[in-house]
């Protein structure tokens, strides 16, 4: 049971003053999510500690947990708009680079504590002795596809970045997937159709999937064979990939040096092809 439901079961219990919580925690979502306990109590009219026992009486331990409740909720709901005032709420007329790259760098943190370690392994082996690699992602997550696309395509030679407009097209670049091919796909609330149909159809084609995505809740982790996550808080009309980024190149990292020769090798003739092509500048 979600929050919202359990709100709803729960109302007739509660006091007057919970009342006035629940309601404004149900018609107005996207704010309570990223409102302190003392905030949430002012906009209300009731005391913090009241808002503290409302998080008790719903039985989470205490008013971040109900919090990080109300976010799971609204992750694939927040339109564009619910962003920007979300942002406008918790960053005001503050140092916006100070906010945002503290949030970032908290994200990063998080990431860290709470991606599994054994799955990043297994995920940097299956791509390093996959017969194909897969990357797919869709609408804000395809530069991250991209990215990553270009650095496993230095290394390999069986790389192939699936970029689509139509399901139909989607299909016929995976038609050919099996059971030696990786899958990695990319994607964050709110999650695209497009690569969750994929990751399906890889996975009932028996290849390995590694889902980069922010956790065990997210459509793409039941067809997971790794699931790496990466915090992305969208709390803006921006969506942040910093954190995904940063496991992206841990990952590629990882993938090289289980390469290491062969990587040396392809490494060893692109910077003779540069060199002869003047594919950068030179002081």
């Amino acid at each position: 049971m979600d929050i919202l439901s359990a709100i709803q079961k729960h109302y007739p219990e509660f006091s007057k003053g919970q009342k006035k919580i629940a309601n404004f925690i149900t018609d107005h979502t996207d704010k309570a999510a990223f409102m302190t306990a003392a905030r949430m109590g002012a906009t209300v009219g009731v005391s913090e500690s009241t808002v503290v026992r409302f998080a008790y009486e719903l039985g989470y331990n205490g008013f971040p947990e109900l919090s990080a409740a109300l976010r799971q909720v609204i992750r694939t709901q927040l339109t564009s708009v619910q962003r920007i005032e979300v942002t406008r709420d918790r960053i005001g007329s503050g140092n916006v680079l100070d906010e945002v790259l503290s949030q970032d760098m908290e994200k990063i943190k998080r990431t860290l504590e709470e991606t599994s370690h054994e799955d990043f392994e297994k995920a940097a082996a299956a791509i390093a002795n996959a017969r194909k690699i897969y990357v797919i992602a869709d609408r804000s997550a395809s530069a991250l596809a991209r990215f990553m696309h270009y650095y496993l395509n230095l290394m390999f030679e069986n790389v192939k970045l699936v970029t689509t407009t139509s399901s139909s097209e989607l299909f016929e670049q995976i038609m050919r997937i099996g059971e030696e091919d990786v899958v990695i796909g990319i994607s964050f609330p709110r999650y695209s159709n497009m690569t969750i149909q994929a990751f399906s159809f890889a996975a009932r084609s028996g290849a390995k999937i590694v889902a980069i995505t922010d956790g065990p809740n997210s459509p793409l982790a039941q067809d997971a064979t790794c699931l790496l996550a990466a915090r992305s808080d969208m709390n803006s009309f921006v969506d942040s990939l910093v954190a995904p980024l940063s496991l992206i190149n841990a990952l590629l990292v990882q993938v090289g040096m289980l390469k290491q020769d062969d990587v040396v090798s392809a490494f060893e003739r692109l910077e003779g092809l540069w060199d002869e092509y003047h594919v950068y500048q030179k002081n």
